[in-house]
């Protein structure tokens, strides 16, 4: 079901998730107050006991969504520094490329070129699609061949390719930490705790002692829709890659257009 409401647009997921909580609070406020109020000694005076219950139980339950949303933030934002790593790393490796002389210069360079192109046109698709891609280590073999293959002449080329060689093992590093945070996401059983706590902060508040059902029912609603918000916040940012907030492969297209492609 996550799966499905992350690769839905963002309005329409967000109106999902904040209905279906809606109609859960309205529906168990009424089933409450005419079937299990009436049946309960409920007076005034335990309004303070209720509070204090509700109270407890919301402050447990914010307290933990609120440290999965954060967690949810930080891998996001790293995976977004993850990226702009590898995109740093291929503008780095391909200028220490253009000192070698040919035809190793270009073959690099190609390479390169095919590799960021692959990761834009082809990695990307299936990144959304939270699939891991595999067809990049067969263009990072193909560099390394070429570059393992160079012998470096004079102490300049000794020198430079050295510091390609560290250039290249740090982009096999970053290509790795992004490929593995394409299946990252909350485990379930954090999102069956996210799942139960609404469902229990919800069902605490239908016990309160109000007069009013249209003010009782009015601030119920408000609470459903402000967790709604907060579970649709931590869903949307989630899979780093997919959905609308996915991050996008523009800091590969950046590099491949001021540099590659001149």
């Amino acid at each position: 079901m996550g799966d499905f409401l992350v690769h839905l647009p963002l309005a329409i997921s967000a109106s999902l998730i904040i209905l279906a909580l809606c109609a859960f609070a309205w529906g168990g406020l009424l089933f409450v107050r005419r079937r299990v109020l009436p049946r309960l000694r409920v007076h005034p005076e335990d309004s303070n006991f209720v509070g204090a219950m509700v109270q407890a139980v919301m402050v447990f339950y914010g307290l933990a969504l609120a440290l999965i949303a954060v967690n949810v933030w930080q891998a996001y934002s790293d995976t977004s520094k993850i990226v702009s790593l590898e995109a740093t790393a291929l503008a780095a490796l391909y200028r220490d490329v253009s000192g070698y002389p040919d035809p190793a210069q270009s073959e690099l360079k190609r390479e390169l070129r095919d590799y960021v192109n692959q990761i834009i046109h082809e990695a990307w698709p299936l990144q959304k699609k939270g699939q891991v891609p595999s067809a990049g280590v067969e263009y990072m073999t193909r560099f390394q061949t070429i570059l393992i293959g160079c012998e470096p002449a004079t102490e300049g080329q000794k020198l430079l390719h050295a510091e390609t060689l560290r250039a290249y093992n740090h982009l096999t590093i970053c290509r790795r930490m992004r490929v593995d945070v394409v299946k990252t996401g909350l485990p379930v059983v954090l999102w069956v705790v996210v799942g139960a706590g609404a469902v229990i902060s919800l069902s605490a508040s239908f016990f309160f002692k109000v007069e009013d059902a249209r003010l009782h029912g009015i601030l119920v609603i408000l609470l459903a829709m402000f967790i709604g918000l907060v579970i649709f916040m931590t869903l949307a940012l989630d899979r780093p890659f997919c959905g609308d907030l996915g991050i996008t492969p523009e800091p590969y297209q950046l590099i491949y257009d001021q540099l590659m492609k001149s």
